[in-house]
Order: C-alpha cells, then structure tokens, then sequence
C-alpha cells in the first residue's frame, strides 16, 4: 500500500487527515520495514513536542484495525509496517533492522491436507533471521 492508498482508505473510513496522521504514514511508507512505537516516536519528537505513546498506539492500533498498517512481533515487541501488496504471502523478517523479504512458498499448501474436515480461517507464516547486511556488521 502507498501512502496516497492509505490516506484514501483513512478518509473512507470516516477518519480525518491529521498532521499526525499523515506523518506516521510517511514514516510508513519511507520505511518499507518493520518498525516500532518508539522509532515513531522518536521521528515525531522533533515536530511535535511533548507527543505521547498513547497518542502513538491509538493511531498505530486504528492503522492496524483499518488494514493499512500490518504487525507481528519481534522479541517481545509489536512491530509495524505498511501493508504489502493484497496478493497472499508470506515474510522473511530481519531481527535486526526489521527488513522484509516477500516468500512466495505457503505452508498451508501442506498443513491443509492434515486438517481434513477443519475449518480453517486463516494464519500467518513468517521466518525470523538476519538479512546479508545485518550478517556483515
């Protein structure tokens, strides 16, 4: 999703274009990793003095609930980025700098022969590892 894309999807969701708001997304949308509440926050510290976690948490959960940002958790720590293309896949994630990598392979392909008669309704696939550049520091 790109930044145009996510703003769209805010405003059609009854949400008004914050300042804020479209800074975090830029954040977002500059990064193309995963990040956390704190890198936000410390992006946003310059511009707006005296912002809040919770302020960063209400609009990183609303992101989250309208599908523009996506998450997982890295060593016990939610992490976010926007929200890759709408086609199924999987991620390789960097521990380090938070890094994606697209998987094209889907283990359901498998599991789903073992769950004859379950109703699956979804999951989510992702490997955890260093990227080469991560290797070499």
């Amino acid at each position: 999703m790109n930044l145009d894309e996510a703003l769209t999807k805010l405003k059609e969701a009854g949400y008004k274009h914050t300042n804020k708001r479209t800074m975090i997304l830029e954040f977002f949308s500059k990064e193309g990793r995963y990040k956390t509440a704190k890198d936000l926050l410390a992006y946003m510290e310059p511009y707006y003095e005296g912002i809040s976690f919770d302020t960063i948490y209400r609009n990183l959960h609303l992101f989250h609930e309208l599908g523009i940002l996506e998450s997982t958790e890295l060593d016990g720590e939610k992490h976010y980025q926007m929200r890759c293309a709408n086609h199924h896949h999987h991620h390789f994630i960097c521990r380090n700098c938070g890094a994606t990598r697209r998987i094209q392979a889907c283990p359901m392909n498998f599991v789903g022969e073992d769950l004859t008669g379950y109703a699956i309704e979804g999951h989510k696939f992702e490997v955890y590892g260093l990227c080469p550049a991560c290797q070499v520091a």
